[in-house]
């Protein structure tokens, strides 16, 4: 029958293009229609006739009649909208008539939904299945509790939108579409919120939590059909949730540099635990298989990056909640979400940055090689593993390669700017000083990175001074980075650089510079020297071959050192030499026994005469009779 579907996309369809108002008149329209196809409309000027009761064997026999059942409480919640709607920009907010008929219309509609439950609930004659009857019960459930809301009655009002959520979580589960799911998000979790803080329940229980509670003063034939359908739901209060599901298992307080403030909303709560658990598992992923490539280990990143999101959300949205009923930033609650605030940013940045820390490669992308984001194929890389000398990639290839990393780092320079506008963040000098002293790490990662492309680009004096640069910049964090307090060694790498990882650069980075320092070196050499004539490295032979031989001159070209790139050129050698002299040298086993060379050739000479005077006697012609037959 699809009841939600067939309410759903109505309210849809109507309101993408229209108001309220233009909903309810389309609804008239379709009652009419509806009540044709029956033949059961008022004839124009014909004598009206009560509306009967709609049983279980019409519906059996005629969908319509459930159609119009659900046109006509429809139609009664429409015009309830469309009054509140008219209503909502006056000053002085609705008077007392126009909230008592808003209220009339919803009772009407609820009273419509809910007869259309029990004749419904009569599977065995209107033959609805099990999701109908539960989805007419949850639509009623659903008229239920916009009436009572705008009774102000929050108690009612908390056990009828539970009923409807409990029964939308359990359909959401036999079902592949995200219709339960929009209206769980969109219209009943708001309400549930607004209407448990006007009856006082404290905000560290969460909406799952509270729906529970006020489900179990429903009916035992509700919890029974709903039992049959996902009992998990009876059990969790919400089959989306994963881990926490009640506010006495999650965290009721979150530390922030070693100030513990209280978690005010549920919501954050679960977020946090969740946050939790899904640490426990990375570290526990990355323990187990170290050998990974740097992009599977980014992705493990992905669940606890998910996690933070949702925990970042959750505390904007409290924060929202607040300003929305009037809250002072002076408020303490106002004061502790800003902390958690503070908290969870930090936790989200730090995975962030960690995650980035592992797509560069080893020790941060330091390290000169460029396999770490390499995107080679099986065969290109078992033909590497086969070879005893690995390819060497092109120049321009390597320095893509350091554009990538430089995008890395770039962002994580980002993240850190974000850090330090976080709420507390620039009061907190220590913090402050080890997030500038990060930065200054990274920057110098960068600068060696850039540098690295210069080289390959043979701009020696640019590669000179990046390194320099760079070892300016770890020079500089050196005391901060360097007196890091060893904690606990963790396989997932965040915000925190270690002091073993922070002297590793610094060392590369003198041995870099050296090197940078010798390269500038020999090309000043190289163009400040004049060539001589008989010093050139194109008549003149490598230095290499000329070992045995003292310069007369004391000069030694250092331009003709060795032949590079290596030519391929015949070297002789002893079998070869060997080879060649087969062809012109008589071994003994040759010549037979007691006989020299002219003998052997007069030999060959007989038999060679001999053969030729078998081939002659063999080809001459036989006398043959008459017709051709032998003697």
């Amino acid at each position: 029958m699809d009841i939600t579907k067939f309410v759903v996309s109505h309210r849809e369809n109507a309101l993408l293009y229209g108001d309220y108002a233009t909903y309810r008149a389309q609804l008239s329209r379709k009652l009419l229609n509806s009540r044709k196809k029956p033949n059961i409309a008022t004839k124009s000027r014909g004598k009206f006739h009560p509306k009967a009761q709609i049983t279980a064997e019409q519906i059996s026999d005629n969908h319509e009649y459930l159609h119009l059942a659900l046109l006509t409480a429809e139609r009664t919640w429409a015009h309830a909208m469309s009054m509140k709607a008219s209503h909502a920009a006056d000053t002085k907010g609705m008077t007392g008539k126009t909230r008592s008929h808003i209220v009339s219309r919803l009772e009407k509609g609820a009273r419509t939904a809910e007869k259309l439950a029990d004749v419904l609930s009569q599977d065995a004659v209107s033959g609805a299945g099990p999701n109908d009857i539960l989805e007419a019960r949850a639509y009623a459930a659903l008229l239920r509790g916009a009436a009572n809301f705008e009774k102000q009655s929050w108690e009612d009002c908390i056990v009828s939108y539970a009923v409807a959520r409990m029964i939308y979580s359990a359909l959401s589960t036999s079902t592949k579409g995200d219709i339960y799911k929009d209206l769980l998000t969109d219209t009943i979790d708001p309400s549930i919120r607004y209407a448990a803080y006007q009856a006082k329940i404290p905000r560290t229980q969460p909406i799952p939590s509270i729906a529970k509670k006020a489900f179990a003063k429903a009916d035992d034939d509700l919890v029974d059909r709903v039992k049959a359908v996902n009992p998990s739901v009876l059990e969790q209060g919400d089959v989306t949730m994963t881990g926490v599901t009640s506010a006495e298992g999650a965290p009721t307080t979150i530390t922030w540099r070693s100030r513990g403030v209280k978690i005010e909303d549920a919501s954050i709560a679960v977020a946090w635990a969740s946050v939790q658990t899904a640490k426990a598992k990375l570290n526990e992923r990355l323990s187990s298989a170290s050998s990974l490539p740097p992009k599977d280990k980014a992705a493990a990143y992905d669940d606890i990056l998910a996690a933070t999101q949702d925990a970042v959300d959750a505390t904007k949205q409290a924060i929202d909640e607040l300003r929305g009923e009037g809250v002072t930033q002076s408020d303490p609650r106002m004061q502790s979400l800003q902390i958690t605030r503070t908290a969870v940013n930090f936790e989200m940045i730090s995975w962030r940055i960690g995650r980035n820390r592992v797509l560069a490669g080893e020790l941060d992308g330091a390290r000169a090689t460029f396999d770490d984001l390499s995107k080679k194929g099986k065969k290109a890389q078992e033909a590497e593993q086969a070879s005893e000398r690995p390819k060497e990639e092109a120049p321009g290839r390597q320095i893509a390669k350091l554009k990538e990393k430089v995008v890395l780092y770039d962002g994580t320079l980002q993240s850190l700017e974000t850090i330090t506008e976080l709420p507390g963040v620039a009061n907190d000098q220590e913090l402050f000083t080890r997030l500038q002293a990060t930065s200054q790490y990274f920057t110098a990662l960068k600068s060696l990175a850039i540098a690295r492309s210069h080289s390959l680009a043979h701009n020696d004096a640019n590669a000179l001074a990046l390194i320099r640069h760079a070892l300016n910049q770890t020079e500089s964090a050196l005391p901060i980075l360097s007196s890091t307090s060893s904690e606990e060694s963790s396989p997932a790498r965040n915000i925190l650089v270690s002091a073993a990882d922070f002297q590793t650069l610094h060392s590369l980075l003198n041995g870099e510079l050296q090197r940078a320092r010798a390269l500038v070196e020999i090309s000043e050499h190289n163009k400040n020297k004049k060539p001589s004539a008989g010093s050139s490295s194109s008549n003149g032979k490598p230095l290499i071959g000329q070992l045995a031989n003292y310069p007369s001159s004391g000069q030694v070209n250092l331009e003709n050192i060795v032949v590079y790139p290596p030519r391929l050129e015949a070297i002789p050698v002893k079998p070869i030499f060997l080879d060649v002299a087969w062809n012109y040298i008589d071994y003994p086993e040759k010549i037979p026994a007691g006989g020299d060379k002219k003998q052997q050739q007069q030999q060959q000479q007989v038999t060679e005469e001999v053969q030729e005077e078998q081939t002659q006697e063999e080809e001459k012609p036989k006398k043959r009779g008459w017709f051709g037959f032998g003697r």
